[in-house]
C-alpha cells in the first residue's frame, strides 16, 4: 500500500482564491481545541488575539510597526518562491542588515548629519543582499541545497549579533548591559504621524509591495520570474538564465530583509541588542504563502500575522499563556495554508497492492 499525489488536470480558481480563508478558518478551529486543552477560555483567547489589539489607537500604531518587517521580508521572499528559489534564511539577512546599517550610529556615533539615515538604509540593504548572495552562489555554482545553507546562516548571524553587542560594540556607558549606544537623532527613522509611534518602515513596506506588484504584472522581468519558477527548461528555451535568476531573487530578497532589519532597529528599538527579532524572518514565510505570493495580498496577510503578535502579547497577560503558544498558533496557520494548497493542486490516491517488480514503491 502506498500514497500517490497526482497533479490535477484542471484547477478550481474559486478554491485557489478561497484557500487562505479556509486555512484561516481551520486555524481558528484548531486554536479553539488548543485553548480547551490548555484549560483556557477559547472565546476570550481568540478575542485577545484578533479583537483586543484593534480597540485602541495606540495599538493600531503598534500593528503597523509589527507588520512593516513582515511585509518587507515577505515581498522579497515571494520573488524567491515564485522563481523556485527557496530562501529560508531571511531572518539572518534581517539581522545582518541591521548590523551593517548600524555601523554609522554605533562606530561613528559622533557624526551628526542628515546623510546618516539614508546611508544607514543603503548599508543595510547592501549587507542583507551580500549575506543572501552566499546561498545564491552556492546554489548557482555548486548546486548546493539553498534551503539548508540559507537556514544555517541564520544561526551564524544570530551568534554574530550576540558577540558584537556583548563585545566590541557594547555601550561603555551602559552599566555593562549587552547593548549598543542609543542611536542619535539623525539615525532614528521618523514617524509617519507625529502623534503616533508608527514609523516609515511601514511606508517602505507599502512602497515595496506596490513596486513588486507592478513588476510582476507589467514587466518582462515579472514574466521571466513566473516562467522560470514554473519550468526552468522552458525559461532557458525562451532565453532566460535560471542561474542569473538565482542571484536576482536572493539579492532582492536579502536587500528587502536588510531594509526591514535597519527599519526595526532604527524605528522601533533605537539600538542593537542580542535579540532584535521575535522571528520575523520565519513568520514572513507564512505571510508570503498566506498572501498567495502576491505583493498586495502579502500586505493584508502581514497585517493579520502582525495581529497575532500583538494578540499573543495581550493573551499572555489576559489569560496567562506563553509566547510558545503564539508561535504554535502561527505555525498552525502555515500548516493549513500549505495543506489546502496541496489538496487544491493534487489528488491524493491510496494505492492498494504490491508494486510491480522493478517499479518504484
Amino acid at each position: 500500500m502506498r500514497i500517490e499525489l497526482k497533479k490535477r488536470d484542471s484547477l478550481s480558481s474559486l478554491f485557489s482564491i478561497l484557500s487562505p480563508f479556509i486555512a484561516l478558518g481551520l486555524t481558528l478551529i484548531a486554536g479553539v481545541i488548543l485553548f480547551l486543552f490548555l484549560g483556557k477560555d477559547p472565546v476570550k483567547a481568540l478575542y485577545s488575539f484578533f479583537i483586543e489589539p484593534l480597540t485602541e489607537v495606540w495599538s493600531l500604531h503598534e500593528l503597523a510597526i509589527k507588520a512593516a518587517p513582515l511585509i518587507l521580508i515577505a515581498v522579497g521572499l515571494s520573488v524567491c518562491y515564485r522563481s523556485n528559489n527557496w530562501n529560508i534564511g531571511a531572518e539572518g539577512q534581517f539581522i545582518i542588515g541591521a548590523l551593517v546599517g548600524s555601523v554609522l550610529p554605533v562606530v561613528f556615533h559622533g557624526w551628526e548629519s542628515p546623510l546618516v539615515l539614508p546611508l544607514m538604509l543603503i548599508f543595510a540593504m547592501i549587507g542583507g543582499a551580500a549575506y543572501a548572495a552566499i546561498p545564491a552562489f552556492l546554489k548557482a555554482r555548486l548546486n548546493t541545497n539553498e534551503i539548508l545553507t540559507s537556514l544555517m546562516l541564520v544561526y551564524v548571524a544570530q551568534l554574530l549579533l550576540d558577540w558584537t553587542v556583548r563585545g566590541p560594540w557594547r555601550n561603555p556607558e551602559g552599566f555593562n548591559f549587552p547593548e549598543t549606544r542609543n542611536f542619535g537623532d539623525y539615525a532614528v527613522l521618523p514617524r509617519i504621524i507625529e502623534t503616533g509611534k508608527a514609523h516609515w518602515g511601514f511606508g517602505f513596506a507599502l512602497i515595496a509591495a506596490l513596486v513588486l506588484w507592478f513588476v510582476m504584472r507589467r514587466t518582462l522581468k515579472g514574466f521571466e520570474i513566473t516562467v522560470l519558477g514554473q519550468s526552468a527548461r522552458a525559461g532557458r528555451f525562451a532565453g532566460f538564465s535560471d542561474k542569473k535568476m538565482v542571484y536576482f531573487a536572493f539579492l532582492l530578497s536579502g536587500a528587502l530583509a536588510g531594509l526591514a532589519g535597519i527599519s526595526e532597529v532604527s524605528g522601533a528599538i533605537g539600538q542593537l541588542r542580542p535579540v532584535i527579532s521575535p522571528g520575523y524572518g520565519f513568520t514572513a514565510i507564512i505571510v508570503a504563502f498566506l498572501g498567495r505570493l502576491n505583493p498586495l495580498g502579502i500586505v493584508a496577510a502581514g497585517l493579520i500575522l502582525a495581529l497575532t503578535y500583538l494578540g499573543g502579547e495581550a493573551a499572555q497577560i489576559s489569560i496567562g499563556i506563553t509566547d510558545k503558544v503564539t508561535r504554535l498558533f502561527q505555525g498552525l496557520l502555515l500548516f493549513f495554508v500549505l495543506g489546502c494548497d496541496t489538496l487544491i493542486h493534487y489528488r491524493i490516491r491510496l494505492v492498494l497492492g504490491t508494486a510491480h517488480k522493478g517499479s518504484a514503491a
